[in-house]
């Protein structure tokens, strides 16, 4: 927020050309390790336990990441100068949805010996503070620049796993 007033300030002060952008959770290749979604694939596949933050019922809005670097270009590009855009995915999941979805795609593309990895899904105390729900609205950016995201959860998750699987295996 205070990165956001500086650059409005200058818009405001000096004229400055400058479009804001803020997204939801993003999600895909070369994501940091300990991000959820990456967890869950490193974990599954090492045989360890899947942790999931308190009851996994916490709320988050999934962007995948080419659909937001393409959002950011739209912006730049067309966006009107001072304004703020929202981008997000359209696709809010609990954490219970992502892990129980990542799982079931392991199954079916690394099956495990026996059993499922959804049997590895450990719950761990949450952390303090840590929000029940957030989400974007991403209406202005659609009406306003016609944006709109390529992917969906169920496309773009196979891509992320499909990837994080080759990773894995060098």
């Amino acid at each position: 927020a205070g990165s956001d007033m500086i650059v409005r300030s200058y818009f405001h002060t000096y004229g400055m050309n400058v479009v804001t952008t803020n997204c939801s959770n993003n999600y895909g290749p070369k994501q940091h390790n300990e991000k959820l979604i990456p967890t869950i694939i490193r974990k599954a596949i090492s045989g360890e336990n899947i942790p999931i933050y308190g009851d996994g019922k916490n709320v988050r809005d999934w962007l995948y990441v080419l659909d937001h670097c393409k959002g950011i270009e739209l912006a730049f590009k067309k966006g009107k100068s001072g304004e703020t855009y929202n981008i997000g995915g359209r696709n809010e999941r609990n954490n219970l949805q992502i892990v129980d979805r990542v799982c079931t795609i392991l199954d079916e593309l690394k099956p495990k010996a026996s059993g499922s990895y959804k049997d590895q899904i450990t719950f761990v105390k949450d952390r303090p503070g840590h929000d029940l729900r957030y989400a974007i609205d991403a209406t202005k950016i659609e009406n306003e620049l016609g944006w709109k995201a390529d992917e969906n959860f169920d496309t773009g998750i196979v891509k992320t796993i499909e990837w994080y699987l080759g990773k894995l295996a060098n």
